[in-house]
């Protein structure tokens, strides 16, 4: 749980294209709140989400390997009902949305001996300024019970993870009814259970139609407020982020060596940004930053995305209980196993769906993440940051940002105008971490990109070479 403290200085010294600015004298920057962000927060319904899980609940199960020719049990049933959902929402805001089908069959594998089509349903929310630049919200279609081969089994998922779906289509109604700069993308992936292959289907079908994919914020387990622990707590949850991009190369590993970057990568600065989100716009709800790919030992569908260099995150409950995950519906001395709805603090999904749709809206009306950061001033006074001018109308300033190594957030920050190149003047390299945000005309920002390869939202960054 982590609050951001932003300080920003004076004394700036303009130039034409190089700003100067001197460290002494810090105080608090005004930040410009956004009305428009605090809607999207309030417009989202607990009681929509509850109606959605319940529906997918009442399909019985959605194994992948399960039923697909009926119209009321299995993983077929439910695909159409989500993607039926999908079009009423594009239908209200006059076919604003893009709704496809992205699938692969898969074989030959551990959890799919034999070939099965896996079938994501993506909805796309294309952007006026920038269509090809893309924030994804996904959660996951399919369901399991003890025996992850079991697909006839009843499997629920209430919270494992209709959560996370009910979420993607709730963000959908709320977010379409707005017009954004950047494309939204909301995605239910199939798979995830017998092997994350979904989200490796969707992360190709990016690469290959050259979406410039800026963050990932996958949603499983979205639901569940009282842990195995016996903690009860609606009021935080967790992000889990990778460090450095697990197809670093030899040479940018080296290079990073002597720079710093292990907990800067273009994931742990979604993860900052998803966090000052949460502070600002969502009540009662504190977000707990984890390094770490996901929990230990395990996984979910962002990881995928983050195998092919693309921003992504894990946005899940704190808590969590293990005896409703994975479980055959029973009890057994006297305790009860199962994913079951009753379990399901829809409130509690509602408000961290809220910070989905506000991070979207945020990223997608605010200007693309800087592109070429590079940083300079070893045995220096002063430090000096540059980027390259974006093609991005919206555009207007661009803001510094610094932090000593060992803080968490984002601590001081400067605005330094439409510029290429700033200098901090008696700031040591040293002794901080720097990162560059894009400002558009209402204030709102970019994600901070922290300078070189391991900082890049787009990668490989080609306006670096």
């Amino acid at each position: 749980m982590f609050k951001r403290k932003i300080i920003t200085t004076t004394g700036a010294l303009f130039s034409s294209s190089l700003l100067l600015i001197s460290a002494a004298h810090a105080t608090t920057p005004q930040y410009k709140d956004q009305q428009a962000l605090h809607d999207i927060a309030n417009a989202v319904s607990k009681t929509r989400i509850e109606q959605d899980i319940q529906t997918l609940v009442d399909f019985g199960t959605r194994h992948t390997l399960s039923e697909t020719k009926s119209n009321k049990r299995g993983i077929g049933a439910a695909r159409r009902w989500i993607k039926s959902e999908f079009e009423a929402i594009s239908k209200a805001c006059g076919n604003c949305l893009e709704i496809i089908e992205v699938k692969d069959t898969i074989s030959g594998e551990k959890r799919i001996p034999n070939p099965v089509e896996v079938v994501n349903i993506v909805a796309i929310q294309r952007g006026q300024v920038d269509a090809n630049r893309m924030v994804m919200m996904s959660g996951d279609i399919d369901s399991r019970v003890s025996d992850v081969m079991d697909y006839t089994s009843d499997a629920p998922g209430a919270n494992d993870n209709a959560s996370g779906v009910a979420g993607v289509l709730e963000s959908a109604r709320v977010l379409s009814k707005y017009k954004f700069n950047g494309s939204i993308v909301y995605a239910a992936l199939s798979g995830e259970e017998q092997g994350l292959f979904g989200g490796k289907i969707l992360a190709k079908y990016a690469q290959e139609h050259n979406w410039r994919v800026h963050g990932v914020l996958n949603n499983d387990m979205i639901g569940n407020s009282t842990g195995i622990n016996g903690v009860t707590d609606n009021t935080t949850a967790r992000i889990f982020s990778e460090g450095t991009r697990v197809i670093e190369t030899k040479e940018q590993a080296h290079k990073r060596r002597f720079t710093g970057g292990e907990v800067d990568s273009a994931s742990r600065n979604l993860a900052r940004y998803i966090d000052t989100i949460a502070d600002r716009y969502i009540e009662n709800l504190d977000t707990m930053l984890v390094y770490r790919l996901d929990r230990f030992g395990r996984g979910g569908h962002h990881r995928p995305f983050n195998d092919v260099g693309f921003a992504a995150v894990r946005i899940m409950e704190t808590n969590e209980n293990y005896n409703q995950q994975h479980q055959d519906l029973r009890t057994e001395n006297g305790i009860t196993y199962g994913d079951t709805i009753d379990h399901v603090d829809f409130a509690y999904a509602a408000k961290l769906t809220s910070l989905n749709a506000v991070t979207m809206a945020s990223m997608a009306w605010a200007p693309a993440p800087p592109t070429g950061v590079s940083i300079s001033g070893a045995v220096k006074p002063s430090t000096t940051l540059a980027w390259h001018k974006s093609d991005d109308p919206t555009v207007v300033s661009y803001k510094i940002y610094w932090r000593y190594t060992s803080e968490p957030q984002w601590q001081f920050s400067r605005d330094v105008g439409n510029v290429t190149e700033a200098t901090l003047k008696n700031v040591v390299i040293d002794n901080y971490y720097f990162g560059v945000a894009a400002v558009n005309k209402d204030g709102i920002e970019s994600p901070v990109v922290f300078p070189g390869d391991v900082g890049a939202f787009e990668w490989p960054d080609k306006s670096t070479k």
